[in-house]
């Protein structure tokens, strides 16, 4: 076995955890996009992810660079032909409960996400894990089903948090984790209340109380951060960005991302089912101008790749708009005067309206004629996205291998678009498996190049975040890449 990779960290290397007692309320406000299915369950459909990035930890986490960093995991060694891969856990933690973490709470945990009968979407990150195993009560080891070159990458997901041994059908409601903070109360609707954990293993946390607040509508969470009842509003239109940085009361800070926003087609219904209707919409697309209009240019244009500009693996190529290409694809296709689509977005989130607006008039030249549909904030998820034909959608940075396998593997529990190309899951196949990373990464390429020819989903621009920030709060940055400590975190009174 050779080494890969070993970081050997302690708790000191964090030092500036907060001496003393917490102190001080820090709020903030989810979109409560589940509905009556949120949940603490990090795996879940519905896991309301404000919180559960604050009371849980995962094996490895992003560094400030967005690079894998150990986090319950010291480090991590992987055999010669990539197929097994060792983790080494820290020492002395401890969950909510009390109770010592271990490596059979990561073999519990992990071996919960594989389970077929969960039926979870994070089993797609780590589907080429075939079985995982303690070696002794600080040692993980898995086993692949074929070489992954990438496996820290993908445990850095948000969702693949470890609970406790055998907690799985109480951890929806308890949140019991090993992070700073602990669920003193959980509401979905309402308020939820997080509390300092003054064991955690990084140092006790500055902040005293963390409130969770549930806010389905954009615009009235926007209102409620001027207004001064949140703390941290996330997705700030750019046109207020002269507003809050005139004001004593805000900061604002710009952070570039691999998130991003669009419009999603199903594959698998008509008109969507014919590739070149597919095609011919985001050829009639002006990504630039889209951009423009509705975030003022806060961000890099994508030709539908959902990896981020700064990936190893991003696909760098142009997409320019081509109206006459797209009305001679949809003459051929059987629509040679045009069509009409409905599309379904909501106030879930704050750009979908003037997004789909800015669509309704680049399509029409080539014939395409959009008909907005407003639903309701309440359920969206459950109710609207996968389940109507062309909605609005939406997805936070991810690694490359699983943001391709996640969002576009015929299998995989989020496939929104039912996209399901035997071509395009070979591919996916081949490159997770070669170990040569100047190969890997062209296979990567050439995988995005293809959805840009072939998938059912719209992705104009990756976005530049517009974050806004009371003046009370201290020490919260590095919100991109999901790389924010929390318990340094701290709020002025």
């Amino acid at each position: 076995m050779r080494y890969f990779q070993s970081v050997l960290i302690c708790a000191l290397l964090f030092a500036g955890a907060a001496s003393g007692q917490p102190a001080g309320t820090f709020r903030h406000a989810h979109e409560v996009g589940f509905g009556n299915l949120s949940s603490l369950d990090p795996i879940s459909t519905g896991r309301v992810l404000q919180i559960t990035e604050k009371i849980m930890n995962r094996l490895v986490r992003p560094g400030l660079d967005g690079k894998p960093q150990p986090d319950l995991a010291t480090g991590w060694e992987v055999s010669q032909d990539a197929t097994q891969w060792t983790f080494r856990l820290r020492d002395g933690v401890r969950f909510h409960d009390g109770s010592d973490f271990d490596a059979n709470d990561v073999v519990y945990s992990i071996e919960r996400i594989l389970d077929p009968e969960m039926d979870s979407p994070v089993r797609s990150v780590i589907n080429m894990v075939k079985k995982v195993e303690a070696l002794d009560p600080l040692t993980v080891r898995f086993t692949l089903k074929h070489g992954f070159a990438d496996l820290p990458l993908q445990l850095m997901e948000a969702r693949l948090r470890m609970i406790p041994d055998g907690s799985g059908d109480t951890i929806g409601r308890s949140g019991i984790g090993t992070g700073p903070f602990k669920v003193d109360k959980f509401d979905a609707d309402g308020i939820s209340i997080l509390s300092a954990n003054e064991d955690y293993w990084e140092g006790p946390p500055k902040l005293a109380r963390i409130e969770v607040i549930g806010i389905p509508d954009g615009q009235a969470r926007l209102t409620a951060f001027l207004a001064g009842q949140l703390d941290m509003e996330r997705g700030i239109n750019p046109s207020l960005r002269r507003v809050l940085q005139n004001s004593d009361r805000y900061n604002v800070q710009d952070i570039p991302t691999g998130n991003w926003i669009g419009m999603v087609f199903r594959t698998d219904v008509p008109p969507y089912d014919d590739v070149r209707v597919r095609k011919a919409i985001r050829l009639a697309v002006d990504r630039e101008d889209l951009l423009k209009l509705v975030l003022g240019g806060g961000g890099i244009v994508s030709c539908d790749t959902p990896v981020g500009p700064n990936d190893q693996y991003y696909a760098d190529f142009d997409c320019p708009q081509d109206i006459e290409q797209a009305r001679a694809l949809l003459a051929e296709a059987g629509y040679p005067d045009g069509l009409e689509i409905e599309v379904y977005i909501s106030t879930l989130e704050p750009t979908w309206p003037s997004m789909a607006v800015a669509l309704q008039e680049q399509l029409a030249p080539a014939g395409i004629r959009v008909k907005i549909i407003k639903a309701a904030t309440d359920g969206y998820w459950s109710q609207i996205w996968m389940q109507k034909d062309a909605v609005g959608t939406r997805w936070g940075e991810r690694p490359a291998a699983q943001a391709l396998n996640e969002i576009f593997r015929s299998t995989a529990k989020w496939n929104e678009s039912y996209f399901n190309d035997p071509t395009f899951d070979a591919m996916l196949d081949i490159a997770s498996q070669e170990l040569d990373f100047d190969k890997r990464r062209a296979l990567y390429i050439g995988a995005q190049k293809y959805l840009f020819d072939h998938s059912g989903t719209l992705i104009p621009y990756h976005i530049t975040q517009l974050v806004g920030l009371s003046t009370r709060v201290q020490d919260l940055d590095a919100v991109k890449n999901d790389a924010v400590r929390w318990h340094l975190v701290s709020v002025t009174e």
